[in-house]
């Protein structure tokens, strides 16, 4: 093997043995670009020698997916892919494992109708519903990778040399998911132990509402009674660990739907339905979002908080520390899943079920009732600073450091 198929062997290994944790007998689902084709062979691979019933690929293509917005009859976005929505959730019935891998163009859909991409984001939500309500309640094992596409590292590294760049955005996804290490696993298993500890701390405090201050911001989100704090693995029904996101680097939980009041502003690019939002501002009032402003994407960020009711509440708030392996590389990714573990970050849309006591046992009524969020969309947007300030406010008013100039005050 070169050094390359060397460390990719390892990454599969991690995306199948701790990513999704693949079962003897359990199906494993992979979506992929048709561009990471060597990676999922390895993946496949790899799942089968475990055990893997089945591995059954959806392969995807921007070139066509790009194709298709612009010259595609304009019913197929509001028409809904009921075949593949039935496909996904009959697998998740069955217990199966999901995993994504990204190769993402963050610029793939620029220039196509905004209206259109929305219409496709809104159509898919509602057709996977029940999918997402799996796997926002933990029922099924689902995990994320990414591997470098020329696009994207140009992006990234535009500084580097053109034929320099794919190898240089490599290490760094293999630092960032700690494959750098001699032992990979044991790595992940004392970092995981660290965010556990902070989720601990938080979850004893039992924190009414939260205070953000930073420049732009001022933000008070409250939390819902029985919020818990989570962490980078989680566990399925079947009592089986999987983690979700690799990397990640964040505690989060759910706000309370109603909760919200102030304004927050970015401090990262949002790379969203293939286009760029940037530098904006929104505004909560009672929890619902009564105004947006971008420098750029405007149109964008309004078509997002338009897909649905949901999308004018949070589902998310996420807590990282600017003293992270991601923010101290001063790598901007224009990619959601290695930005937003640079810093706090908070998500538009759906919230997770189990981060209420009970909330993987409760159905769609019950967790509203309770105050949590549900949309057909959830897409985090990132926060955070080195100048940033959040206090933990408590039942009886007290108010207590939790982030301090960025980073954990405890």
């Amino acid at each position: 093997m070169t050094p390359l198929e060397t460390q990719l062997s390892k990454y599969a290994d991690l995306a199948v043995q701790i990513g999704v944790n693949v079962q003897p007998g359990q199906i494993l689902v992979v979506s992929a670009p048709i561009s990471a084709a060597e990676f999922v062979r390895m993946i496949t691979a790899k799942a089968y020698a475990i055990g893997a019933s089945q591995v059954k690929v959806n392969w995807s293509d921007e070139f066509i997916t790009r194709q298709q917005f612009e010259h595609a009859a304009p019913e197929v976005f509001t028409k809904a892919p009921t075949w593949f929505a039935g496909e996904m959730t009959e697998f998740a019935e069955n217990g199966a494992a999901f995993l994504h891998v990204i190769a993402e163009d963050p610029d793939a859909l620029k220039g196509i109708d905004p209206e259109r991409i929305a219409n496709f984001q809104k159509t898919r939500g509602a057709a996977l519903t029940k999918y997402r309500e799996m796997q926002m309640s933990d029922k099924v094992s689902w995990s994320i990778v990414a591997i470098p596409s020329q696009p994207w590292a140009d992006k990234v590294f535009p500084e580097v040399p053109a034929e320099q760049r794919i190898s240089k955005l490599w290490d760094a996804i293999f630092h960032t998911v700690r494959l750098d290490r001699e032992d990979p696993v044991a790595a992940w298993q004392e970092h995981l132990d660290t965010l556990e500890q902070k989720a601990n701390v938080l979850n004893a405090k039992k924190y009414k509402s939260l205070h953000y201050i930073a420049p732009g911001t001022d933000l008070s989100i409250e939390l819902p009674e029985g919020h818990l704090w989570a962490q980078g693995d989680s566990i399925n029904a079947k009592g089986h660990s999987f983690v979700a996101n690799m990397p990640t680097e964040e505690v989060f939980t759910a706000p309370l739907k109603t909760g919200v009041n102030g304004t927050v502003r970015s401090t990262k690019p949002l790379s969203y339905g293939g286009n760029i939002i940037d530098n904006f501002s929104i505004t909560f009032e009672q929890g619902r979002i009564v105004n947006v402003k971008a420098e750029k994407g405007q149109e964008a960020l309004e078509y997002l908080i338009g897909l649905d009711e949901g999308a004018k509440y949070l589902g998310e708030v996420a807590l990282v520390p600017h003293k992270s392996p991601i923010s101290e590389s001063n790598i901007l990714y224009f990619n959601t899943l290695f930005d937003e573990n640079a810093s706090n970050h908070l998500a538009i849309g759906t919230a997770y079920a189990f981060c209420l006591e009970g909330g993987k046992d409760m159905n769609q009524e019950e967790l509203i009732e309770r105050g949590l969020n549900t949309s057909v969309t959830h897409v985090d947007f990132m926060i955070g600073s080195p100048e940033m300030d959040i206090y933990g406010i408590t039942a009886d008013g007290t108010k207590e450091p939790v982030f301090l100039k960025g980073n954990w005050a405890f």
